[in-house]
């Protein structure tokens, strides 16, 4: 009966787009461990920004430091 706790920041992850992750890890899982469908359960934690840290820093932090070191491109 496998357990997987997938842990996102929340920032507008779509329903749809939830589906496809449980849908997606669910289907590894049968493929490569030959797991049963039915008694896989995933959770998606959503987490606010400033509960989540990286480098030491919360994210809206670490993310305006790296933005004022790379101008010009995209964050993530």
């Amino acid at each position: 009966m496998p357990y997987v706790n997938i842990k996102i920041t929340r920032e507008g992850a779509t329903p749809e787009q939830k589906a496809r992750l449980i849908r997606g890890v669910t289907e590894l899982l049968a493929d490569v461990l030959d797991k049963d469908p039915a008694t896989t359960f995933v959770v998606i934690d959503e987490v606010a920004l400033d509960s989540w840290g990286i480098g030491g820093l919360p994210v809206p932090a670490y993310r305006s430091r790296q933005a004022a070191r790379q101008p010009g491109q995209a964050k993530r």
